[in-house]
């Protein structure tokens, strides 16, 4: 566990609901247009055609670039949305690093609303080689799921990366994920991004970790924190999710060390809206017809 740590990094102001700005009155757009992806989570179930889950990976269909620009346009013109939209993102359902439609679809958003901030959710296997790309694209920020600390404990909650073509399982993947994960948080903070943590909370798994990630994520420069409980899903579909209280007893220790975001609702590749209180894709389209 972390010992000896010094006073907390302060967060930077922002008005990114998902990086502690107004949540209740700033909206965002997820585009679901990656649907790719270069590692598996043990806990990762990814969906499509679903409306009836809400959590990553989940989508109810998968956007081309020109279709998701149009959905941007439908919620600016939303009566109750549309003022209120700041943050254009990109969180799936797979990679957005591992999809070209990604940089295509931000493109296109960026010509035309450049007033909108640029965000993506991403594993980091590929934040670094990317990075001068989403530096001239002018993404404002960046979440970098991590989900553990040494190449043991991320042996036990990836089942395999695949990385220059090749497919690589047990301690040698999750090495290699862990020090590009690093290295891209070091150098998206150094290039000014905001940097958001994102880590999944597995008891029994990587829990004895996450404090220590905390202060090793800090010192790397990320601006915040997100401590999220896992979903009993994949290989880890009989593992009893923790409970509220550990949760807020986990963040409260966290929280000495690095900002830490509380609100977060764990949100679908498609998300539309306030935080929890998304639009009905449906009727958003109907209304466009």
């Amino acid at each position: 566990m972390a010992t000896g740590c010094p006073m907390m990094k302060m967060q930077k102001k922002t008005d990114h609901p998902c990086f502690g700005g107004d949540h209740s009155n700033t909206g965002r757009i997820h585009l679901p247009v990656a649907p790719g992806c270069n590692i598996k989570c043990g806990f990762c179930e990814r969906r499509f055609d679903c409306a009836n889950e809400t959590r990553p990976g989940v989508t109810s269909k998968v956007l081309s670039p020109e279709q998701a620009l149009e959905r941007v346009r439908l919620v600016t013109r939303h009566p109750k949305v549309g003022s209120k939209l700041r943050v254009v993102g990109i969180a799936g359902p797979g990679d957005p690093l591992a999809n070209p439609k990604t940089f295509e679809t931000f493109e296109l958003v960026k010509k035309e609303f450049p007033e909108m901030h640029l965000c993506l959710s991403t594993n980091g296997l590929l934040l670094t080689e990317h990075l001068g790309r989403l530096v001239e694209l002018g993404v404002h920020s960046v979440t970098v799921t991590i989900n553990a600390l040494t190449p043991k404990t991320g042996a036990k909650v990836y089942e395999w990366i695949r990385h220059c073509g090749v497919k690589l399982e047990g301690e040698e993947g999750a090495a290699i994920l862990l020090k590009r994960q690093l290295g891209g948080v070091r150098y998206a903070s150094a290039a000014g991004m905001m940097v958001k943590i994102n880590s999944v909370y597995i008891p029994g798994v990587n829990d004895h970790e996450i404090l220590d990630l905390a202060v090793k994520v800090r010192d790397l420069g990320a601006d915040v924190m997100n401590i999220i409980p896992m979903i009993p899903l994949g290989i880890f579909k009989n593992l009893e999710p923790p409970s509220d209280a550990v949760m807020e007893m986990v963040r409260n220790q966290a929280e000495l060390i690095l900002s830490q975001t509380r609100h977060c609702k764990q949100c679908r590749a498609d998300a539309v809206g306030m935080i929890g209180q998304d639009l009905d894709l449906d009727e958003l389209h109907a209304q466009a017809v």
